[in-house]
């Protein structure tokens, strides 16, 4: 294995998760993994329990550093850098590369990508991609042998003040993911994705059930003892009573029943699935991969499986689950179902003819057809995996911004466009597209159309007159009265983070 000395970290970038600074000098005697990573990518994101688990095993000897390394403009920033370590729990340092020098120092192509040095400051390895772990895992024991024999390792655990010491969370609701308003029952499910849990209220925010212990977990049970990991998109079924959840960490559904007040898994191990190609199976036994939405049609589940960049389908009556639309490829491709392609889909709403896709890592709308000769295509977005902006217009001139909450009502499909912290509207037979609130500055400001603001919105639902906004940076939901445009923040009274308080 050829050894290369590691290039210098930069010491006046911004570093987060530590009280100052780390050099490689002065790590010197340990096992040091660079992740370049970037918040919007789902790949970086499945790595990160893979990292957690290396840390636990070698906390004397093994020190991970994520280098962010932005691939959207709205990731450049340290702020919005620091919201999405809290949102995913990160345990090690962060250096923020902004300009992208270090990754263009350690010559890194792709997300996520791992340097290894060893503990005398060389690289002694590198690979991309998730499912490294084992990979990571035997390198670093190795490299620990190695060194012990030599001399050269400083057996010592490290510790850095995290940024959720420093802010901890103790909102009502911690980047709520998605949102879904009822008009037949006139209640407001929230996915509390950063407590792990659903939280349903009247419309008008009085809290009815909290669903999930607040801890990561994947516990079938009563709604008091149900565990969830980071919930995002639900669908209900007002006759049945039932709610759908993706259940995206835990790379499964569940299945909320508000008669019996029991949650149970209906598809997805627990484990996530590394087969791209379509598939199908026996959706209990079918491994998933980080379902970011759902949309109930009839007898039918469909599913934004952002982790495989595809569509799924749920059949309820036979529980059967498959692969509907994309090939898994990363990329944007119109036509058949089994020729088209996504690239980390997150949000899915209907007509009833068609399924509105919101296609992040292209920040693109996409249609998928639901009944006869089903088609692909591109309503609006530059349809490139570098092609985005904020830009307003029609079909493949608009530009977005890793779009992720999308609602289609009157007409209408209504779009959240996330990192312009933004919500637009679009005319999805001519693909017109426009700006109708935020003045996309990323901050919390209740008003009217563009004079208000939102901080990475990811969900939206509509109901009647109103539309609802889970406002993820912000912690909060907001609500829009569609006729005028006034957005109004919507309060839950005796709502508390778990562990600080319960409802009264």
């Amino acid at each position: 294995m050829s050894r290369i000395r590691a290039p210098k970290l930069p010491q006046n970038y911004p570093w987060l998760n530590t009280d100052k600074p780390l050099s490689l000098e002065s790590l010197k005697g340990r096992v040091v993994i660079l992740d370049f990573w970037t918040y919007c990518c789902i790949n970086c994101l499945h790595v990160l329990p893979d990292l957690k688990f290396l840390e636990q095993k070698y906390p004397d000897s093994l020190t991970v550093i994520g280098v962010h390394s932005a691939k959207f403009e709205n990731e450049k920033d340290v702020e919005n850098v620091r919201q999405a370590i809290l949102r995913y729990d990160i345990g090690h340092p962060v250096l923020v590369d902004s300009g992208s020098r270090v990754w263009q120092q350690y010559a890194v192509r792709a997300w996520p990508t791992f340097k290894i040095i060893d503990p005398e400051g060389y690289i002694v390895g590198s690979v991309s991609g998730e499912g490294k772990r084992d990979f990571l895992d035997e390198i670093i024991g190795k490299l620990i042998e190695e060194h012990q024999d030599k001399g050269t390792i400083n057996f010592s655990e490290v510790s850095s003040i995290l940024e959720k010491q420093k802010q901890p969370l103790t909102t009502p609701l911690a980047f709520p993911g998605k949102v879904l308003a009822d008009s037949d029952t006139n209640q407001l499910f929230v996915a509390d994705s950063g407590h792990h849990r659903i939280v349903v209220s009247t419309l008008e925010g009085e809290v009815l059930h909290i669903i999930g212990t607040g801890k990561p977990g994947l516990i079938n049970g009563s709604f008091s003892e149900a565990q969830f990991f980071a919930p995002q998109g639900m669908t209900f079924d007002a006759k049945n009573q039932v709610l759908y959840v993706a259940d995206t960490e835990n790379h499964a559904l569940r299945k909320i029943d508000f008669t019996t007040q029991q949650v149970e898994t209906i598809a997805g191990t627990g484990e996530k699935s590394y087969q791209i190609s379509p598939h199908s199976g026996v959706a209990r036994e079918t491994r998933l991969n980080s379902p970011w939405d759902v949309d109930k049609i009839g007898d039918r589940i469909f599913i934004a499986m952002a982790g495989s960049h595809q569509i799924w389908l749920l059949q309820l009556d036979t529980g059967m689950i498959s692969t509907y639309a994309g090939t898994g490829a990363e990329a944007c491709v119109d036509g058949s179902l089994t020729e088209s392609a996504f690239a980390q889909p997150s949000g899915i709403s209907t007509d009833g003819n068609e399924l509105f896709v919101a296609d992040s890592e292209i920040s693109s709308i996409r249609a998928v057809g639901i009944n006869e000769h089903p088609k692909v295509r591109t309503i609006c977005g530059s349809g490139g995996l570098f092609g985005f902006g904020d830009k307003d217009g029609r079909g493949p001139e608009v530009l977005l911004q890793h779009c992720l909450g999308i609602e289609y009502t009157q007409n209408y499909v209504w779009v959240a466009d996330t990192y312009n912290h933004k919500i637009k509207r679009v005319e999805y037979h001519a693909g017109l597209c426009l700006t109708m609130l935020g003045d996309g500055t990323a901050g919390h400001q209740d008003g009217q159309g563009i004079n208000c603001q939102f901080f990475e919105p990811s969900g939206l639902s509509a109901i009647a007159q109103h539309l609802f906004i889970a406002d993820t940076n912000n912690c909060i939901i907001r609500k829009v009265e569609l006729d005028t445009l006034q957005v109004t923040t919507v309060n839950f009274p005796g709502l508390c983070a778990p562990d600080v308080c319960l409802p009264s």
